[in-house]
């Protein structure tokens, strides 16, 4: 019989999966516990609707982060700080703080995208990648300056 899987099913198959199993099977455990549905055209047309919106709906996503990568790129993040001298600053510029300095510009993006290998610990302008999305990273300048 075939059917298609609601949910992840160890050792069968993943959602959105159709498979041939035994009829025995598929009736007394898979269909009971909600874990599947018969396999009919109607429910494969369902099928493919839902595989073509959730693909607009990630091809949609994309595009967002790449217009929100070209937002970032073209700014610059003014954080203002104490230094010593030679440009030295004290304490040092996280990831933490660039995310909140994007916030007060209604630009929210969550601190663990910013990529900073280590904190800024210097005055003048820096690139720090941005992981918007997988498949998407911006590079945006953030400028310490001095208080």
């Amino acid at each position: 019989m075939k059917v298609i899987f609601l949910q992840d099913v160890k050792g069968q198959g993943k959602k959105g999966q159709v498979k041939e199993l035994s009829e025995g099977y598929v009736r007394n455990f898979l269909l009971p516990k909600g874990l599947a549905k018969p396999a009919s055209d109607g429910n494969l047309k369902t099928l493919e609707l839902q595989a073509a919106s959730e693909q607009k709906r990630k091809e949609k996503e994309k595009e967002d982060a790449r217009e929100l990568g070209k937002r970032l790129e073209e700014m610059t993040v003014v954080i203002k700080t104490k230094a010593g001298e030679g440009g030295r600053l004290f304490g040092a510029i996280t990831s933490k703080q660039i995310a909140e300095a994007l916030s007060a510009q209604d630009i929210k993006i969550d601190k663990r995208k910013i990529e900073l290998e280590d904190p800024i610990r210097t005055l003048g302008v820096t690139q720090v990648a941005v992981k918007l999305h997988p498949e998407v990273k911006a590079k945006l300048s953030v400028q310490a300056a001095e208080e």
